[in-house]
């Protein structure tokens, strides 16, 4: 099966050194606002989904979710989030250590596509 969504292991290097500050995390794809387009990072259960919000599978242990509207956009594609030096300007939880979580995405290929993992939209 395809994934729809993967993490680099810099990231997931971010991810475990917040778990043991935070416990189980989770990440929401924003959707513009405030913070642009960035994944961002949450205590297990801090950000509210809703009926409005898909779950697209699991990085490094998270749950990671994306509205409904902004899945329309973004099906055709696969992300991979990342980390990068600098500060982003959001509410995730990676922020007060320098780095922020970034979304890289790529088309799939005819023959991913037709082997993604089931969303529930």
């Amino acid at each position: 099966m395809t994934e729809r969504v993967l993490i680099t292991p810099e990231a997931e290097k971010v991810v475990n050194r917040l778990r043991e500050v935070h416990g189980e995390l989770m990440f929401h794809q924003s959707g513009g606002c405030c913070d642009g387009s960035q994944p961002m990072c949450f205590p297990k259960g801090e950000f509210r989904v809703s009926d409005s919000d898909v779950l697209l599978g699991e990085i490094g242990g998270c749950e990671f979710f994306m509205s409904r509207d902004q899945f329309e956009y973004w099906q055709h594609t696969q992300l991979t989030i990342d980390v990068v030096p600098g500060r982003g300007a959001s509410f995730s939880l990676e922020i007060p250590l320098g780095v922020r979580f970034i979304t890289r995405s790529r088309l799939y290929t005819p023959e991913e596509a037709g082997d993604l993992t089931a969303v529930d939209v």
